[in-house]
């Protein structure tokens, strides 16, 4: 129990960083300083009107300063922050393997975050992760599933697992980049931006080649079926319309994170 109220409090602390970064990165803002302020009235916030979901329920979802409404975002990042952690620590306990998926998971959904408001995916938190994922590989050791045939099979397991990051960076954003290129040649305009090529290196750098290509199918077609109706149900323009790739692709990361983890995914049978 102590284990999963560390989790819990730590997940909330998280979150509440989480939503500093969201906030920030994607408007070119530093995420140490100022300290925290309103977003209506640039008022700084008081440590008693920061304190992750509490201070949302206390001030009833409004600013203290000038009763500008608080976005229902800031809570639910931190809950489901929170919610992210508990679940690790109970399937994995309290270890680096839970540190790297707790990493990977929070700075995920920053970037989904960050897709489906701003339609931005910040260097910071892709490029970041990117680093992160290739460092992690060397003291957290993934399968090296391909890294295996194609690297000396005498070399230390942390260096095969390294092998193993980088060819899942590469290969999934280069395949995303091949596919981007195709289309702008065929359609003579932009679909997909380098935001999605360097969100899927970073996941590539923490799933290997196999969880970044399940990855790339779950994502494109969650986006495609899901954005479909969505335009068409909003009456959004087709040829305009800017569907938040990046965001489907997170949360394809995510669950199939969750599921390489152990989680049971009854749901995902063809993916196991």
């Amino acid at each position: 129990m102590l284990e999963i109220a560390i989790a819990l409090a730590t997940g909330l602390l998280v979150g509440s960083f989480l939503n500093v970064c969201i906030y920030r990165l994607p408007r070119d803002l530093s995420v140490v300083r100022p300290r925290s302020y309103c977003p209506a009235c640039n008022a700084p916030l008081a440590w008693y009107d920061n304190v992750p979901v509490l201070s949302y329920i206390l001030l009833r979802g409004r600013c203290r300063n000038c009763g500008a409404r608080i976005s229902l975002r800031y809570p639910a990042v931190e809950v489901v922050t929170a919610l992210l952690f508990v679940l690790i620590v109970v399937v994995l306990g309290v270890n680096l393997r839970a540190a790297r998926l707790c990493l990977f998971s929070s700075m995920v959904l920053s970037l989904v975050v960050c897709d489906i408001e701003q339609r931005i995916l910040p260097d910071e938190l892709t490029l970041g992760g990117l680093l992160a994922g290739l460092l992690s590989a060397i003291f957290v050791p993934m399968d090296p599933e391909y890294a295996h045939s194609l690297l000396p099979a005498d070399w230390d397991i942390s260096w095969l697992s390294l092998g193993e990051s980088v060819l899942g960076a590469a290969f999934a954003s280069g395949i995303l980049w091949g596919v981007g290129s195709l289309y702008q040649k065929v359609r003579h305009k932009e679909g997909l931006g380098l935001g999605d090529v360097k969100m899927m290196a970073m996941v590539g750098s923490f799933l290997g080649i196999s969880g970044a290509f399940q990855t790339l199918i779950l994502g494109s077609l969650a986006g495609t079926v899901i954005g479909t109706l969505y335009i068409f149900l909003r009456k959004k323009d087709w040829a305009t319309y800017e569907l938040p790739f990046g965001a489907f692709l997170g949360v394809a990361a995510v669950l199939l994170a969750f599921q390489r983890a152990g989680v049971s995914s009854s749901w995902l049978p063809l993916l196991r």
